[in-house]
């Protein structure tokens, strides 16, 4: 009998869902369709578990300093630009907002992959901050989530995470500061970079008119003011027109508009069922972001990226050295499972996610704040196909392992051993209690009734003779959850191990 989900279990799942709807609300805002909108969504994630996994192993194979990088959501929305940006270089930039392709196009966007002194300030300030403290600061910024619940996703004391709030932000103006000086300016822009610093250190402080007219004219030293300025509010603005880039203050919106409506709800939230009460309401739920995979997929989807790394390197610069970094506020430590690298056009689609556009934001109500999606290939209702008959021994073995389970939910992991050499791979197998599988890395994935099919990823196709291959996936079930079986591997039946 698999273990009872644990606390950590659900922050888990709860951090690996608003993962994900992060990536989908801005990938909604980034296309011209629902269906694209999920197809970039999920290539983009897959982009940044690769490259999070990649800055993993870096760290390791150096056997030392972990690379600055961006924490977890924040690099999964830069992976959405980089694959936007990939669309329209391969093609597919009608998919896209007829806007966003102007940007991607212009000297704007080109600030992103540049030299890294041109990158925006607000990217390279959050970059040179140790991880978890960029983690609270995006999680209580950008995206909205309570303190009480920031507190436990990160380990913290609730009772003094407002303070630790406060200490991070005082360090990412330090590092935005420090890094506006070492930027290449104009000679005007040089003489103004003291003053700009006195100015927006003191929340008292008038802003001289020949400051304020320098402002107004300078795209540069205004951005620098953004991230400097403690006060007035304008953090999170900047925060995330900094790092996100085109449709960064859209996504932000987005973010709060929810939040406040879920908050208002008073809808329980599984991370924290001992938190605060909302006035009015049950116990308050923490908004699971801008667009929701259909309630149900997104718990299943929780435990996939539970172990992912805070994000990819985004410009490879090294972390400071100077020693003035404090000590973190938490470390979550975790790691990342693989993920399909690009999904088949051969995979089925929800053919009408309902996924919807920033304009259409009026049509939504307080019981839904945000359009909601799914990637899942999984057709409903059909008969499961029969298994393949077979009078050969079989050449195969399969381990069907069952990592973890939760209430409506559980994660496994299929290894399949052969005898024989493979070109390409398909593994097949049955379900008994009408299981239905969510997502999968390092496989795609259909679905036929109780019979699901996981065909190999263009990186894992060939296998040695004695060699053998691995894929995960998420999957729901209600009542019982007996063991997969029937699996066979290219049409020939394999033998369970376990």
């Amino acid at each position: 009998m698999p273990d009872l989900p644990t606390p950590q279990d659900a922050a888990e799942a709860a951090l690996f869902s608003e993962c994900w709807d992060a990536v989908l609300s801005y990938a909604d805002l980034c296309t011209a369709g629902s269906v694209a909108a999920t197809r970039l969504a999920t290539e983009a994630f897959a982009l940044g578990i690769r490259e999070a996994r990649a800055a993993e192993t870096g760290t390791t194979r150096n056997s030392g300093r972990r690379p600055a990088r961006l924490p977890r959501i924040p690099s999964l929305l830069t992976a959405v630009r980089t694959t936007a940006a990939a669309w329209e270089t391969d093609g597919h930039g009608h998919k896209l907002d007829p806007e966003l392709r102007l940007w991607l196009n212009s000297e704007k966007a080109a600030r992103y992959t540049g030299p890294p002194l041109r990158r925006p300030l607000a990217l390279r300030g959050l970059r040179d901050m140790q991880e978890p403290d960029a983690a609270l600061l995006w999680l209580a910024e950008v995206e909205a989530v309570p303190l009480y619940i920031v507190a436990r996703r990160l380990g913290l004391d609730p009772a003094t995470v407002s303070d630790e709030l406060d200490q991070v932000r005082v360090l990412f103006r330090d590092r935005c500061h420090r890094n506006h000086l070492d930027t290449p300016m104009a000679a005007q822009c040089r003489s103004y970079a003291r003053l700009l610093d006195a100015v927006t250190r003191s929340p008292l402080a008038d802003t001289p008119d020949d400051l304020s007219r320098h402002l107004a004219r300078c795209v540069d030293c205004a951005e620098a003011a953004a991230c400097l300025r403690l006060q007035g509010g304008g953090l999170p603005a900047a925060l995330a027109s900094g790092v996100i880039g085109w449709g960064g203050l859209a996504y932000l919106e987005r973010r709060r508009r929810a939040a406040e409506v879920r908050l208002g709800a008073g809808r329980p939230d599984p991370v924290d069922p001992d938190g605060p009460p909302n006035p009015g309401a049950h116990k308050a739920r923490v908004l699971r972001g801008g667009l929701l995979v259909a309630a149900v997929l997104v718990s299943l989807l929780a435990l996939a990226v539970s172990m992912m790394p805070g994000g990819a390197t985004d410009d490879g610069a090294a972390a400071p050295t100077d020693g003035s970094d404090r000590q973190p506020v938490a470390d979550p430590g975790i790691t990342t499972p693989s993920v399909t690298a690009k999904p088949s056009d051969s995979a089925t689609v929800s053919p009408e996610p309902s996924v919807t556009r920033a304009s259409d934001r009026s049509e939504h109500t307080a019981s839904d704040p945000e359009p909601q999606g799914t990637t899942s290939s999984t057709a409903r209702g059909s008969e499961p196909d029969p298994a393949p008959e077979t009078s050969e021994p079989a050449t195969c073995q399969v381990d069907y392992d069952l990592v973890n389970q939760w209430p409506d939910g559980f994660q496994a992991t299929v290894t399949v051993t052969t005898a024989e050499a493979l070109g390409t791979w398909s593994v097949a197998w049955s379900f008994k209690d009408g299981q239905q599988v969510g997502q999968m890395w390092d496989a795609t994935f259909a679905q036929n009734g109780t019979r699901v099919t996981a065909t190999a990823a263009d990186y894992n196709k060939t296998v040695p003779a004695d060699g053998s291959l691995a894929f995960g996936f998420i999957s729901s079930w209600r009542g019982k959850n007996s063991p997969a079986y029937d699996f066979t591997l290219n049409g020939h039946s394999c033998d369970r191990v376990n």
